[in-house]
């Protein structure tokens, strides 16, 4: 592989029928890898402390034929996005990251300034490999930080300090143009002004995009136990929706507004690949317990789902077998799960788009009294979440997909 960075300008791939309504939201491709340095207590996601060395050779051609089956699905499309995730994807040799976007250039295709993101820890970066991981195309980067001081990091169950998280966000910024870090608020002990404070430091260090998570308590993890047990609580009422409220007002004023209810970013700079999600569009998911959103020919919209052992996963991957799930999903699931994920958005859901797929407008009673409750607003064919609405999703959802 040639040492010089790639900007994935030369190639462009035959487009797929215009008409297809995935394209509203575009297409990205999500590779999962699985292993991790230690398991976080809060963590429900699909990642594994493997025990023994890891054959990243082997992991490769895995997600390489797992790459060709989802290309034998989609048919010829060209990607919008790329994104490494996990897991600790910083873990990945370098060159294994070339190699997954040089197969996804080959079979799909990446637009002219195609966004390609790798998510990573502080206690995995050093300049070399940032240098490495940028020289194989990547060419924005997310850091799990999630808290910048040690006892918070200690609590969580982190392994890096906070000196680290400052280092790696400077060494990150020197190597990426792009750069976006984690924080979790709300967490045990905490209180709106210590979050405030810890919120001044975190933009002093922002580059263009910050994702800020209120904890929550995920069943199957060790807090869940602990929280059953009494043994560990988090604010939440009116104190967590007060750090929400700071959360909005600082990042604003700092000229990273809110975009999503968790995500805020300068103008132009907000996660594309995300927006794919959310603006439900289409996706192709490789690696353990990796889903995906796929339109296949005729306008059949499958939603996708691999093995999520990672050594059954890496048995049936490099078999060349594809995901264990594929399940057609109604056009009227489809337009709930277009709503579900835009009202996320500030932006909000193209009215006109859900009527398409529901087959039937929303309930014009039900939506003036949501607007009447300052929860809903529209603006020509967008209805959007208000900023107090974004707190209390689950109730618009629920009355407006009754």
């Amino acid at each position: 592989m040639a040492n010089a960075v790639r900007t994935w300008e030369r190639r462009t791939a035959a487009a797929p029928d215009a008409a297809a309504d995935w394209r509203a939201g575009g297409f990205g491709l999500y590779v999962h890898w699985p292993f991790c340095l230690a398991k976080c207590p809060y963590c429900d996601f699909n990642s594994h402390v493997s025990k023994t060395a890891i054959d990243h050779a082997l992991w490769a051609r895995a997600l390489e034929a797992e790459m060709a089956a989802m290309r034998a699905m989609t048919g010829p499309r060209r990607l919008d996005t790329v994104f490494f995730g996990g897991g600790t994807p910083s873990l990945m040799a370098p060159n294994t990251v070339g190699r997954l976007l040089e197969a996804a250039e080959r079979h799909w295709g990446l637009a002219p300034g195609a966004e390609v993101t790798l998510e990573a820890n502080p206690t995995s970066v050093e300049a070399e490999r940032f240098a490495a991981f940028r020289a194989a195309g990547i060419n924005r980067v997310s850091i799990g930080v999630q808290a910048l001081d040690d006892a918070s990091l200690k609590a969580l169950g982190r392994t890096h300090s906070a000196a680290e998280a400052r280092a790696a966000i400077a060494i990150a910024r020197a190597d990426f143009e792009r750069v976006s870090f984690d924080l979790i608020y709300a967490r045990m002990g905490q209180t709106a002004s210590a979050w405030e404070a810890e919120l001044g430091a975190a933009l002093n260090l922002a580059a263009d995009h910050l994702s800020l998570y209120q904890l929550t308590i995920e069943p199957g993890t060790r807090f869940a136990e602990l929280h059953a047990r009494g043994r560990l609580r988090v604010p939440d009422g009116e104190p967590s929706a007060e750090m929400y409220e700071i959360t909005q007002e600082m990042t604003a004023a700092a000229g990273l507004p809110g975009y999503e209810v968790s995500n805020h970013a300068a103008p132009g700079a907000e996660s594309r690949h995300n927006l794919v999600y959310w603006r439900y569009g289409d996706y192709a998911g490789i690696g353990p317990g990796a889903h995906g959103r796929l339109t296949l020919a005729g306008g059949r919209r499958v939603a996708t789902e691999t093995l999520h052992d990672p050594a059954e996963w890496l048995a049936v991957a490099r078999a060349g077998q594809g995901p264990a799930l594929v399940e057609t999903v109604p056009e009227d699931a489809q337009a709930d799960e277009m709503m579900l994920m835009g009202l996320r958005l500030t932006e909000g859901v193209d009215l006109e788009r859900y009527e398409t797929l529901a087959k039937r407008p929303l309930d014009a009673a039900v939506v003036a009294g949501l607007e009447k409750d300052g929860l809903l607003s529209r603006a020509g064919r967008r209805l959007r979440a208000t900023p107090r609405g974004r707190l209390l999703l689950n109730r618009i959802l629920a009355e407006l997909l009754d």
